[in-house]
């Protein structure tokens, strides 16, 4: 298993976060979908990591700075048929990695509040993240959970 830094241009990354996204929709009111799409994904402020077996695309995560001191977990996605081989694993560890090389304090994310969520969450809460409120630009919203991570 590798991790790639990535720069979305591959027609495979792209029908994953597709199928990201069409899950969330499918999942949680449109209102409370706040996957990131290609073109945010494209932004100066996040930084997107694919993870790979061999020439098969396992799933992708990323980074976004939402200030020097605090980053936000992102795009965490395993392909519907390739999961339980360890890539939301790999692919958190590298994001929590590099969120403390930046020297961020704190590591956050969103995500959804329903049942097909809690493998995620427990993901999430095996690293340490804990329950909060909302950050950044969240408001309260029943469809969602927030979990944040103190780096320091």
């Amino acid at each position: 298993m590798r991790i790639e830094l990535d720069d979305l241009s591959r027609p495979l990354v792209h029908d994953l976060l597709r199928e990201h996204l069409s899950n969330m929709y499918e999942l949680s009111p449109p209102e409370s979908v706040h996957a990131l799409d290609l073109s945010r994904l494209r932004s100066p402020d996040v930084t997107f990591w694919t993870v790979w077996e061999g020439a098969a695309l396992l799933g992708c995560g990323a980074l976004k700075e939402l200030d020097p001191t605090h980053g936000e977990v992102k795009s965490m996605r395993t392909s519907q048929s390739l999961r339980r081989r360890g890539a939301g694993r790999a692919v958190l560890a590298r994001i929590v990695e590099e969120a403390r090389a930046r020297g961020y304090a704190r590591l956050s994310l969103e995500t959804g509040a329903q049942e097909p969520f809690r493998p995620a969450q427990q993901l999430y809460e095996s690293f340490g993240f804990t329950y909060c409120g909302p950050f950044g630009p969240y408001r309260p919203d029943p469809n969602s959970v927030f979990m944040t991570l103190a780096l320091s």
